[in-house]
């Protein structure tokens, strides 16, 4: 008895140890220099779908990516035999990788391509296989052609339109329009089926009004096929009562239509089946035909519909259920009924299941003479086969390994033996699929390792829960110890705790546990150790903390704190109002046993908390604030006022990416801060412009701000009460951070033609805040689409925004890419967009008479006689203004066409940006194509570069502005500063109310005598001349009627008519500036002059009229004939002094 429990005991404790080893597998650290150092099996990190499916205009790209040590080669099979790479000119393999490419460049049929691909990826450890790989190309088939007979069918019979849409690979989308292109109108009477087909449960008189054509749209190649269409011709018992119809309760008896009860039109009969995989969507539909129209409701047999996952559809006539699994099988009925009947029908739904896995096999890593396994198991319906494979190859049909054994879903490894390592496969498979699994068996001997850093330091509080790490690896798995002060036997048990990831835990830290430890790893090829410091630190206390207070209004209050600590850690000591900072300034300040508050007021009334930290721990204690207002004092509280600016800006916390920004606020002058502005400015690319760059509440006076790379940046506060916003505080101190490859590409990237025979490709350049770093470039990619001819690309410098590619073949497609790059790297691959070279086509008549005929919505009817076009080009990218001119000639009708080479633009994000200004406020409007609720940003700068914004959403009110100054207004899209739109204004000049009435002033009074003095006196020296026959200069013909010009210098304004009638190719007097505000070189830098000179300055119109009035101006003649002087406003106010 005692010998059979003896043996007992023993295959217990060999099964446990056993057991033990098949579950403590080795486990590889992520450490990369352990990684790369160790051999490894490969596995495969990446491959294309199992089905496959590609688009025939482009080239085919089959992945397959493996990793490994030493790195692995890839080869590929295609319909099970070896696929030779180097043989096939169209096909390459990329390099470091098995993916494959066929280019279609040079010709080639993708048809020839398709099939079923498998990767081999391979080093001196073994193989790993990818997936069977179905290669498809997709088809969008012509529908056949065929002739359709006009269906007659009786008002009130049921009907189906057949589609029968041609297979396409993928399966088109099916949906139904009339030939003008109108969508069908469905409901519970008309509807389309999952077939694609289009039921009527009964006909109606107004279905013959329209005709039914069948549309399939295929995803992969953006086609749409049309069905001939289908003609109704509805057989009446009685002429149409527009009344009956409108009035659907007696719609079927006032047109004389029977009554049905419903009967299905889809699935027919009584009954029907359906089968469905587990984790896929089940649609069970019933269509029927009935007068009036039936309504469908479901139902399953024996229970409920399973909630939460159910969708009625296509109105109620579809049931959907979301990831089917096997407790859905089952029968389910659907009811069509109307006032006249019921009809049932019952679909049994059966679920089968492809494989699953229950446990999927993973890697093993084992030392020599270890024992293993790897464990296969799957489940599906029918239930799946287990098939294992070795290096891609049948385990049956490889080399023999005494050290295996295969048991069904199981391989068992018994002492191992150096050299077996291999890449095992488990395929799992049955009718509805299968599923392909890689595990690799490495074995390895690898002396131990310790994997941290030398001699480390810990510090911990007494009394705390305390935890030494020492992670290591070895192969075999290592045994790990622990010792104190390099002697003695190992730490285990009592205040110790050792586990088996070589952390060693001290429940309790006490004095006498300072020390040094070390832990030894050992397995049989070597051992290693390390040493860690164990320090015990004295808990941080607060011996005396504040006591809650009720002091008055105005007096002055001391709340204590009192702390003991370790000596060797520093102390920090913060105060907290309502779990706020405290702002530290000439009434509250901070002393060494507290804080006193000086003139006590209504807003310090609150909770106050003292926190003293070091780097290990903290305490804290809380008092509550009362104040008292004191009944006997009645003050004047002074008026709300704008808040003083921050003060004493300072950096701390420098990081790479971020830096915390403290300052202290100024008063609030009796109204609330509510917020802080924070902005930056930067000295490379916009130095002295301020820009946003984040908001935080009243309530605090700290911030740790997130910088982008490469930018020096100062910052400054702006505080914001309900009043307004104060002075911006004085900048900190810079700070640069480090420069680093660029995050983002240029947007706004677009390609159109300024001629026939080029693209000019522009973008939208890098902010300062995106550029990263020093020399930024952008590298410009074009190819023709068409063509699939590889990439031509070019470097230009970063403050150019637009390349020019010449010659190109007209009105081509290109794809485009814009990347940028600095010193420090390139930016990730951007997107690809489409754009055009330019259009060759110049019209040559006008059209005077047009009539237009409405058709169908693609087809419009032109009709147009013509007559002499006179043409005016513009310089391309020239923007122009224009003025108006009126004609004495009665029922004259102008026509004015204008066009661009591009035609017209799509509408931009954000336009119409209305701004109606006073000499302190604006109100800005602006439209947009967003959505109602889309915020925006409003970005406004005066001329002191001052930027500031506030957020909105379709309107903002600005206030707070300086009077007579301009300002630029940029309305951009939240988060998104590249949709923008932008506007300038000006303020009115402020009005002064105190001025005085200038009518009493002293020299405005002696300036009127003077001048009435002066006019006494010019009349008595005419009075004077005409009674001595005085005579005056005056016109040689004085009879002849005055030219164009006299009658300008006479009356200082324009005769419009004659202009137009006697002088119609003269061009508008005065200096026109151009909408962007800036004057051309040829134009007359003084326009009073010009305009009293008679000059014909050039006048310039925007669209297509520029120069259509323009000519040049005869300056011989004009100086012959006329004197600058005479007509001259300036030298006119010169002779009369």
């Amino acid at each position: 008895m005692v010998i059979q429990r003896y043996l007992l005991t023993y295959m217990v404790v060999v099964l446990a140890s056993y057991l033990h080893n098949l579950i403590r597998a080795i486990e590889v650290p992520r450490d990369p220099s352990i990684q790369d150092t160790l051999p490894q099996p490969p596995t495969i990190t990446k491959q294309s779908a199992k089905d496959y499916i590609v688009d025939p205009r482009d080239n085919i790209f089959i992945e397959c990516e493996a990793k490994g040590n030493p790195t692995p080669t890839f080869s590929w099979t295609r319909n099970g035999k070896f696929f030779n790479v180097a043989k096939d000119p169209r096909v390459t393999m990329r390099h470091w990788s098995g993916t494959l490419v066929v280019d279609f460049r040079s010709g080639g049929r993708p048809e020839d391509y398709e099939g079923e691909y498998q990767c081999f990826s391979r080093n001196d450890y073994g193989t790993a296989i990818s997936n069977k790989i179905f290669l498809h190309v997709s088809k969008s088939p012509l529908w056949p052609k065929e002739n359709l007979d006009i269906q007659e069918v009786h008002e009130g019979a049921s009907l189906i339109l057949a589609c029968n849409p041609p297979p396409g690979l993928p399966p088109p989308a099916i949906f139904w329009m009339s030939s003008s292109m109108e969508p069908i109108h469905q409901d519970k009477r008309v509807s389309q089926g999952q077939n694609g087909d289009l039921y009527f449960s009964n006909v109606m008189k107004q279905d013959a009004q329209t005709d039914y054509s069948c549309n399939a749209r295929f995803a992969f190649t953006h086609t749409i096929q049309q069905k001939n269409p289908y003609t109704l011709r509805i057989l009446t018992k009685y002429p149409y009562n527009e009344a009956s119809f409108r009035n659907h309760t007696d719609m079927y008896s006032a047109r004389g239509i029977a009554e049905r009860q419903p009967s299905f039109m889809y699935p027919t009969g009584t009954s029907s089946s359906q089968m469905v995989l587990r984790g896929e969507d089940l649609l069970l539909e019933c269509i029927a035909s009935g007068v009036p129209s039936p309504d469908i409701m479901w139902h399953k047999k024996g229970g409920d519909l399973p909630s939460g996952r159910i969708k009625l559809e296509n109105f109620n006539k579809a049931l959907h259920i979301a990831n089917i699994s096997e407790e859905d099988s089952g029968e389910y009925f659907c009811l069509a009924s109307n006032k006249v009947g019921i009809s049932r029908h019952s679909i049994s739904v059966k679920v089968k299941a492809s494989p699953y896995w229950l446990d999927e096999p993973e890697n093993l890593i084992l030392a020599p003479g270890e024992d293993g396994r790897l464990l296969c198991r799957a489940n599906g319906n029918p239930k799946p086969l287990i098939q294992w494979l070795v290096n891609g190859e049948l385990l049956e049909s490889s080399a023999p390994n005494p050290s295996r054994e295969v048991n069904g879903d199981t391989v068992m490894f018994r002492d191992i033996q150096s050299g077996s390592s291999a890449v095992y496969q488990c395929n799992a498979s049955n009718e509805h699929g299968y599923l392909l699994a890689n595990a690799f068996v490495s074995v390895l001997d690898v002396v131990p390792r310790i994997l941290l850093p030398r001699n480390q330091l810990i510090k911990v509080i007494q009394n705390n829960r305390t935890l030494l790490d020492c992670p290591f690896f070895g192969s075999p798995i290592p045994t790990l110890r622990w010792f104190k002060n390099g002697q003695g036997s190992t730490l285990h048990g009592g205040n110790y705790k050792a586990h088996e990831n070589g952390t060693l835990e001290i429940i309790r830290a006490r004095k006498e546990d300072q020390g040094t430890y070390t832990c030894v790893a050992t397995n049989l090829l070597g051992k290693a150790q390390n040493q860690v410091r164990l320090e015990i630190k004295d808990p941080t206390r607060i011996i005396e903390g504040p006591k809650d207070a009720i002091p008055k209004k105005g007096s002055t209050i001391h709340l204590v704190c009192q702390t003991r600590h370790d000596a060797t850690l520093r102390l920090t000591v913060t105060w907290l109002k309502d779990d706020i900072p405290v702002y530290f300034g000439n009434r509250m300040k901070k002393e060494e046993d507290g804080l006193t508050i000086h003139g006590v007021s209504e807003k310090d009334q609150g909770y106050y908390t003292c926190v003293a930290s070091t780097e290990l721990d903290k305490d804290t204690a809380r008092a509550h604030l009362t104040v008292l207002a004191p009944s006997s004092v009645n003050r004047m509280t002074p008026p709300p006022a704008r808040p003083e600016r921050p003060r004493d800006l300072e950096l701390t916390d420098l990081a790479e990416r971020s830096v915390r920004l403290t300052w202290i606020p100024g008063d609030d002058n009796n109204s609330p801060i509510t917020d802080y502005i924070v902005e930056f400015e930067e000295d490379k690319f916009q130095p002295g412009t301020w820009h946003n760059h984040s908001r935080y509440p009243g309530n605090v006076n700290s911030a740790i701000l997130r910088l982008a790379p490469y930018v020096n940046y100062q910052f400054r506060v702006i505080a914001v009460n309900d009043v307004g916003s104060s002075y911006p505080s004085l900048p900190s101190e810079r700070y640069h951070t480090n420069g680093a490859r660029p995050e983002f590409n240029p947007s706004g990237v677009k390609g159109s033609g300024t001629a026939k025979n080029n693209m000019v490709i522009s973008w939208m350049p890098l902010n300062a805040t995106q550029v990263y770093g020093p020399n930024l470039k952008y590298i410009v990619k074009w190819r023709r689409r068409d063509t699939r001819e590889s990439w031509n690309n070019r470097t230009v410098k970063g403050d150019v925004s637009q390349y020019t590619v010449a010659p190109t073949p007209i009105y081509t497609p290109y794809e485009i890419k814009v990347q940028a790059l600095n010193d420090y790297g390139i930016a990730m691959e951007p997107e690809t967009v489409i754009g055009y070279s330019g259009e060759d086509y110049v019209p040559t008549v006008a059209a005077t008479t047009i009539s237009e005929t409405t058709v169908p919505t693609t087809i419009t009817e032109v009709v147009t006689t013509t007559t002499e076009v006179i043409t005016t080009a513009t310089t391309e990218a020239v923007t122009t203004t224009t003025e108006a001119a009126t004609t004495t000639e009665p029922a004259i009708i102008t026509t004015l066409v204008a066009s661009t080479i591009a035609g017209v633009g799509k509408l931009p994000p954000i336009w119409n940006v209305k701004i109606s200004s006073n000499n302190n406020w604006a109100n800005i409007t602006w439209n947009h194509t967003f959505d109602a609720d889309t915020e925006f940003v409003v970005e406004y700068s005066n001329s002191n570069k001052t930027v500031k914004s506030s957020p909105a959403k379709g309107f903002l009110e600005l206030s707070d502005l300086i009077p007579g100054e301009k300002y630029i207004v940029r309305v951009f899209l939240k988060g998104n500063e590249s949709v923008f739109s932008s506007e300038t204004f000006h303020t009115s000049p402020a009005y002064t109310k105190n001025q005085g009435d200038i009518a009493t002033q002293g020299w405005f009074i002696g300036l009127m005598c003077a001048i009435a003095l002066l006019v006494l006196i010019l009349l008595i020296v005419c009075f004077i001349k005409r009674s001595r026959g005085g005579k005056y200069p005056v016109r040689a013909n004085k009879d002849v009627p005055l030219d164009p010009d006299d009658q300008k210098v006479d009356n200082g304004s324009f005769d419009y008519r004659s202009l137009e009638s006697d002088e119609d190719n003269k061009p508008l007097q005065g200096s026109q500036t151009s909408l962007d505000g800036t004057i051309k070189q040829q134009e007359s830098d003084d326009s009073l002059v010009d305009y009293g000179e008679g000059g014909e300055g050039q006048f310039n119109e925007d669209g297509s009229f520029i120069g259509q009035y323009t000519v040049k101006k005869d300056k011989e003649e004009t100086e012959g004939n006329e004197s600058s002087e005479a007509t001259s406003p300036v030298n006119a106010i010169y002779s009369l002094a």
